[in-house]
């Protein structure tokens, strides 16, 4: 097929996934692969490729940098001990035991190391995509190991793949590689970053700033390539360093333009790529002699199984040295309980990134002949993908109902803010009116308004007295609502008669979107 036949091929399944998904009461991604595999059976679209290249160069970047933006830091520092364990130890764990599976099984043991360390990471977007059902810590301590753990997954692929050509290695040169990885990505990603932030401290141009972040991912991720370093490593260091910096950074009107353009963005290429993935999984299976398919589908499941089990062993592990090295207090409430870990295991989804890593493995040897198992890697990673997300991703939800995980108190935490927030903009209105030589009368409007935002958040604090409050309120933003419709209803008529421009029409819908996010307050962009 064509380019642009391809690309009208993805945007269409993509929008019948969002269309159905909510219909069919499963999440989008698991019906997009659906639509790949199913696409794949149709011989014209069989020559459709997933190159690697595409993944990590146009995919991953994107999306990894969103997913950046919209970590929590402080998840990030409470959890950084448990992440670092999950995304260099539990990785190196994970990629032995499948090379152990996969050894006994069916592969040569240098090829068994690749596929180890293909399928050792879960991968950040089939996480991001699945894993939002979990409590908020829950779902951060896997979302920011899936976006660290490529580093070290990368690295053993680097060297499994060395030893195969017949490369010889120390620890010593294993270190390197691993430093290299780690401090490289992030030196470059703070590096962008920083450049980033000097331009962007500069400029108010809403465009001038969203550009310069589309941007960013990019330049991060091609600085630390060029030093042989974690490419992921540094779109997520830069990720975190702007997300951090934002309100120094950023405008209003730019974060308005992020929050509708980046998710959007996100959410048509991880469409995609779960298509693209179905097609690949099915050129994986056309690939593979049918006198091998039976000894290819048991290794598949038994390797699946082996990555669920190592991960649920090794966090157990992990809880019980903990336990015994550290026994402060502020430590026992951190610890995953077993119910925890289960849904943790559960919930390792592999996706893109193992896929691209499979399909990179190289074709022949130094001396040209084939290099043994490579078609076995390929089959037994894209099996292993549509495990994980066809039996994973349905079982999670039942998982986590059944494991009553707590919840963090996120609706506390707002409130406590806006009354922070807003009694001290009480607080501070004559003061500035007096500054700002603003006359009486605006002053006391803007006051009575301050003043009445904050009667409701105290009265919703305080519990029991709030209900009559909140029905009032509830009354009052849908009337505010209803007004709103109605004067949509009036520009769009002074539109279609050509009473006023089409420019105005736009300035003064944006006005009405503004009006209408201040009543109802903006979506979480997590």
């Amino acid at each position: 097929m064509e380019g642009l036949e391809t690309v009208v091929l993805l945007g269409v399944t993509v929008l019948a996934g969002a269309i159905l998904a909510p219909r069919l009461r499963v999440a989008a991604p698991l019906l997009l692969l659906v639509f790949g595999l199913l696409l794949g059976l149709i011989p014209q679209l069989r020559p459709i490729e997933l190159p690697p290249e595409t993944v990590l160069l146009i995919f991953l970047p994107v999306m990894l940098f969103w997913e950046s933006l919209t970590t929590s830091l402080r998840s990030i520092r409470r959890d950084l001990r448990g992440i670092v364990l999950l995304s260099t130890l539990l990785v190196v764990a994970s990629a032995l035991a499948v090379a152990g599976v996969a050894h006994l099984l069916v592969l040569p043991w240098n090829t068994a190391l690749i596929l180890g360390a293909a399928l050792a990471p879960p991968d950040a977007t089939a996480v991001t995509a699945l894993g939002r059902m979990l409590p908020r810590r829950n779902f951060m301590l896997l979302k920011a190991e899936s976006l660290t753990n490529d580093g070290t997954a990368l690295v053993l692929y680097a060297i499994a793949v060395g030893a195969t050509l017949g490369a010889n290695y120390t620890p010593l040169n294993i270190a390197g590689l691993f430093a290299l990885s780690y401090v490289g990505g992030a030196a470059a990603g703070i590096l962008v970053a920083w450049a980033a932030y000097l331009l962007l401290v500069r400029v108010r141009d809403a465009l001038i700033i969203n550009v310069t972040l589309l941007i960013t991912p990019f330049a991060a991720f091609l600085l630390a390539e060029a030093v042989h370093a974690s490419g992921v490593l540094a779109v997520v260091a830069a990720g975190l360093i702007v997300s951090f910096t934002a309100g120094r950074i950023s405008t209003a009107a730019s974060r308005r333009q992020t929050e509708s353009a980046w998710p959007l963005g996100s959410y048509l290429l991880n469409g995609a790529l779960f298509v693209l993935i179905g097609l690949q999984v099915q050129a994986a299976m056309h690939d593979i002699d049918a006198r091998d398919v039976g000894r290819l589908l048991l290794s598949t499941v038994a390797v699946w199984l082996a990555l669920i089990i190592i991960r649920f062993v090794f966090q157990t592990v992990s809880v019980a040295v903990i336990r015994v090295l550290d026994r402060r207090p502020s430590q026992r409430g951190r610890r995953m309980s077993y119910r925890a870990r289960i849904v943790s295991s559960i919930a390792g989804f592999r996706g893109a990134v193992s896929l691209a890593i499979a399909l990179s493995v190289p074709l022949a040897l130094n001396d040209g002949t084939p290099l043994p198992g490579r078609d076995d890697v390929i089959f037994i990673s894209a099996g292993v993908i549509v495990l994980s997300m066809l039996v994973q991703g349905p079982l999670l939800p039942i998982v986590v109902r059944w494991a009553r995980l707590p919840e963090e108190p996120e609706e506390e935490e707002l409130r406590m803010a806006e009354l922070a927030i807003t009694s001290a903009a009480v607080t501070a209105i004559d003061e500035l009116a007096q500054e700002l030589g603003t006359s009486a009368g605006v002053r006391g409007r803007v006051a009575d308004e301050y003043q009445t935002h904050l009667s409701v958040i105290q009265a919703l604090k305080a519990g029991s007295d709030a209900d009559s409050t909140t029905q009032s309120r509830r009354q009052e933003v849908s009337l505010r609502q209803a007004v709103l419709k109605r004067k949509r209803e009036v520009l769009l008529g002074l539109r279609l008669a050509g009473t006023v421009d089409d420019s105005v029409a736009r300035r003064i819908q944006t006005r009405l979107d503004v009006e209408e996010q201040r009543l109802t307050g903006v979506e979480d962009i997590d």
